[in-house]
Protein backbone atom coordinates (compact mmCIF):
# COMPACT_ATOMS: atom_id res chain seq x y z
CA UNK A 1 0.00 0.00 0.00
CA UNK A 2 1.25 3.49 -0.89
CA UNK A 3 2.00 5.46 2.26
CA UNK A 4 0.50 8.92 2.02
CA UNK A 5 1.19 12.00 4.14
CA UNK A 6 -0.59 15.33 4.43
CA UNK A 7 1.49 18.25 5.69
CA UNK A 8 -0.47 21.15 7.18
CA UNK A 9 1.28 24.48 7.81
CA UNK A 10 -0.29 26.24 10.81
CA UNK A 11 0.49 29.40 12.75
CA UNK A 12 -0.57 29.64 16.39
CA UNK A 13 -3.36 32.29 16.40
CA UNK A 14 -1.89 35.19 18.38
CA UNK A 15 -3.18 38.72 17.84
CA UNK A 16 -0.86 40.85 15.67
CA UNK A 17 0.91 37.66 14.47
CA UNK A 18 -1.62 36.23 11.99
CA UNK A 19 -3.56 37.68 9.06
CA UNK A 20 -2.15 41.15 9.63
CA UNK A 21 -3.61 42.43 6.34
CA UNK A 22 -7.08 41.89 7.83
CA UNK A 23 -6.33 44.08 10.87
CA UNK A 24 -7.53 47.36 9.29
CA UNK A 25 -10.96 45.78 8.80
CA UNK A 26 -11.21 43.45 11.81
CA UNK A 27 -8.66 44.62 14.38
CA UNK A 28 -5.85 42.42 15.73
CA UNK A 29 -8.11 40.20 17.87
CA UNK A 30 -10.69 39.88 15.09
CA UNK A 31 -8.07 38.88 12.53
CA UNK A 32 -6.63 36.26 14.89
CA UNK A 33 -10.13 34.93 15.54
CA UNK A 34 -10.86 34.55 11.82
CA UNK A 35 -7.55 32.75 11.27
CA UNK A 36 -8.26 30.45 14.25
CA UNK A 37 -11.68 29.55 12.85
CA UNK A 38 -10.28 28.91 9.36
CA UNK A 39 -7.51 26.69 10.74
CA UNK A 40 -10.06 24.69 12.74
CA UNK A 41 -12.23 24.40 9.63
CA UNK A 42 -9.23 23.13 7.62
CA UNK A 43 -8.44 20.54 10.29
CA UNK A 44 -12.06 19.37 10.17
CA UNK A 45 -11.60 18.76 6.41
CA UNK A 46 -8.35 16.90 7.14
CA UNK A 47 -10.14 14.67 9.63
CA UNK A 48 -12.87 14.00 7.06
CA UNK A 49 -10.17 13.01 4.56
CA UNK A 50 -8.89 10.46 7.08
CA UNK A 51 -12.27 8.72 6.80
CA UNK A 52 -11.87 8.48 3.01
CA UNK A 53 -8.19 7.58 2.83
CA UNK A 54 -5.46 6.11 5.02
CA UNK A 55 -3.19 9.14 5.37
CA UNK A 56 -0.80 10.30 8.07
CA UNK A 57 -1.08 13.98 9.07
CA UNK A 58 1.78 16.22 10.16
CA UNK A 59 1.06 19.65 11.61
CA UNK A 60 4.04 21.92 10.97
CA UNK A 61 3.51 24.94 13.21
CA UNK A 62 5.09 28.25 14.08
CA UNK A 63 4.34 30.43 17.10
CA UNK A 64 3.13 28.93 20.37
CA UNK A 65 4.32 25.65 21.85
CA UNK A 66 3.43 21.99 21.39
CA UNK A 67 1.41 22.20 24.63
CA UNK A 68 -0.55 25.16 23.24
CA UNK A 69 -1.11 23.35 19.93
CA UNK A 70 -2.35 20.26 21.81
CA UNK A 71 -4.78 22.40 23.79
CA UNK A 72 -6.01 24.10 20.63
CA UNK A 73 -6.22 21.38 17.95
CA UNK A 74 -5.98 18.18 19.99
CA UNK A 75 -3.31 15.84 21.28
CA UNK A 76 -3.93 13.19 18.62
CA UNK A 77 -1.89 15.01 15.96
CA UNK A 78 1.79 14.83 14.99
CA UNK A 79 3.22 18.31 15.66
CA UNK A 80 6.47 19.48 14.09
CA UNK A 81 8.11 22.87 14.54
CA UNK A 82 8.66 24.78 11.30
CA UNK A 83 12.36 25.50 10.67
CA UNK A 84 13.72 28.96 9.97
CA UNK A 85 13.92 30.26 6.41
CA UNK A 86 11.53 31.41 3.71
CA UNK A 87 8.46 29.42 2.69
CA UNK A 88 10.45 27.43 0.16
CA UNK A 89 13.01 26.38 2.79
CA UNK A 90 10.26 25.32 5.19
CA UNK A 91 8.29 23.40 2.57
CA UNK A 92 11.41 21.63 1.36
CA UNK A 93 12.33 20.54 4.89
CA UNK A 94 8.79 19.27 5.58
CA UNK A 95 8.70 17.30 2.30
CA UNK A 96 12.19 15.88 2.97
CA UNK A 97 11.02 14.74 6.40
CA UNK A 98 7.88 13.09 5.06
CA UNK A 99 9.70 11.25 2.27
CA UNK A 100 12.47 10.15 4.66
CA UNK A 101 9.76 8.38 6.67
CA UNK A 102 8.88 6.18 3.71
CA UNK A 103 5.91 8.09 2.33
CA UNK A 104 5.37 7.75 -1.42
CA UNK A 105 2.72 10.42 -1.82
CA UNK A 106 2.95 13.77 0.00
CA UNK A 107 0.75 16.88 -0.13
CA UNK A 108 1.25 20.18 1.71
CA UNK A 109 -1.44 22.77 2.42
CA UNK A 110 -1.92 25.90 4.51
CA UNK A 111 -4.86 26.89 6.67
CA UNK A 112 -6.17 30.07 5.04
CA UNK A 113 -8.09 28.58 2.09
CA UNK A 114 -11.52 27.70 3.54
CA UNK A 115 -12.91 26.44 0.22
CA UNK A 116 -10.41 23.56 0.35
CA UNK A 117 -12.53 20.50 1.11
CA UNK A 118 -11.85 16.89 2.03
CA UNK A 119 -13.03 15.87 -1.45
CA UNK A 120 -10.46 18.17 -3.12
CA UNK A 121 -7.74 16.74 -0.87
CA UNK A 122 -8.83 13.22 -1.83
CA UNK A 123 -8.81 14.27 -5.50
CA UNK A 124 -5.23 15.48 -4.99
CA UNK A 125 -4.01 12.15 -3.67
CA UNK A 126 -5.79 10.36 -6.52
CA UNK A 127 -4.07 12.63 -9.07
CA UNK A 128 -0.67 11.76 -7.56
CA UNK A 129 -1.16 8.19 -8.76
CA UNK A 130 -0.74 9.45 -12.32
CA UNK A 131 1.29 12.68 -12.08
CA UNK A 132 4.61 13.47 -10.38
CA UNK A 133 3.44 16.94 -9.31
CA UNK A 134 0.06 18.45 -8.42
CA UNK A 135 -0.79 22.09 -7.76
CA UNK A 136 -3.85 23.83 -6.38
CA UNK A 137 -3.78 27.31 -7.95
CA UNK A 138 -4.83 30.29 -5.86
CA UNK A 139 -6.52 33.35 -7.35
CA UNK A 140 -3.68 35.57 -6.09
CA UNK A 141 -1.12 33.86 -8.34
CA UNK A 142 0.21 31.48 -5.70
CA UNK A 143 -0.91 27.99 -4.78
CA UNK A 144 -2.86 26.65 -1.79
CA UNK A 145 -1.64 23.06 -2.29
CA UNK A 146 1.40 21.30 -3.67
CA UNK A 147 1.95 17.56 -3.85
CA UNK A 148 4.52 15.14 -5.24
CA UNK A 149 5.37 11.46 -5.19
CA UNK A 150 9.10 11.95 -4.89
CA UNK A 151 11.10 14.92 -3.69
CA UNK A 152 11.51 17.66 -6.32
CA UNK A 153 13.60 20.29 -4.47
CA UNK A 154 13.96 22.47 -7.57
CA UNK A 155 10.32 23.63 -7.38
CA UNK A 156 11.13 25.55 -4.19
CA UNK A 157 14.25 27.29 -5.52
CA UNK A 158 14.33 30.89 -6.72
CA UNK A 159 10.61 31.50 -6.15
CA UNK A 160 9.45 35.06 -5.37
CA UNK A 161 7.29 34.00 -2.41
CA UNK A 162 4.21 36.07 -1.50
CA UNK A 163 3.93 37.47 -5.02
CA UNK A 164 1.56 36.84 -7.93
CA UNK A 165 4.39 34.99 -9.73
CA UNK A 166 4.65 31.97 -7.40
CA UNK A 167 2.51 29.55 -9.43
CA UNK A 168 3.88 30.75 -12.77
CA UNK A 169 7.50 30.33 -11.61
CA UNK A 170 6.78 26.89 -10.14
CA UNK A 171 5.14 25.69 -13.36
CA UNK A 172 8.08 27.02 -15.41
CA UNK A 173 10.55 25.02 -13.30
CA UNK A 174 8.41 21.88 -13.54
CA UNK A 175 8.17 22.17 -17.32
CA UNK A 176 11.95 22.68 -17.60
CA UNK A 177 12.31 19.42 -15.64
CA UNK A 178 9.87 17.69 -18.00
CA UNK A 179 7.35 17.02 -15.24
CA UNK A 180 3.66 16.47 -15.93
CA UNK A 181 1.42 18.55 -13.66
CA UNK A 182 -2.14 17.91 -12.49
CA UNK A 183 -4.15 20.94 -11.43
CA UNK A 184 -6.84 21.05 -8.78
CA UNK A 185 -9.65 23.67 -8.78
CA UNK A 186 -8.57 27.31 -8.44
CA UNK A 187 -9.48 28.64 -4.97
CA UNK A 188 -9.03 31.87 -2.99
CA UNK A 189 -6.79 32.33 0.05
CA UNK A 190 -8.19 34.71 2.65
CA UNK A 191 -5.58 37.47 2.85
CA UNK A 192 -7.36 40.80 2.44
CA UNK A 193 -10.67 42.28 3.65
CA UNK A 194 -12.05 41.82 0.11
CA UNK A 195 -11.49 38.05 0.45
CA UNK A 196 -13.61 37.75 3.59
CA UNK A 197 -16.79 37.23 1.58
CA UNK A 198 -15.42 33.79 0.60
CA UNK A 199 -15.10 32.83 4.27
CA UNK A 200 -18.63 34.11 4.96
CA UNK A 201 -19.94 31.94 2.12
CA UNK A 202 -18.16 28.86 3.46
CA UNK A 203 -19.53 29.50 6.96
CA UNK A 204 -23.05 29.93 5.59
CA UNK A 205 -22.82 26.70 3.56
CA UNK A 206 -21.41 24.75 6.51
CA UNK A 207 -23.62 26.59 9.05
CA UNK A 208 -20.50 27.36 11.11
Amino acid sequence: MIKSCLIVFVRYPEADKVKTRLIPALGAEGSASVYKQMAEHTLAQVRELSLLKNVSVQIWFTGGSIAQMNDWLGDDLDYQTQPKGDLGDRLLYAFQTAFSQGNESVIAIGTDCPSLSSSILFQGFQALKYHPLILGPATDGGYYLIGMKQLIPEVFNGIAWSTFEVLQQTVKIAKELGLGIAYLPTLTDIDTPEDLKIWEQVKANKRL
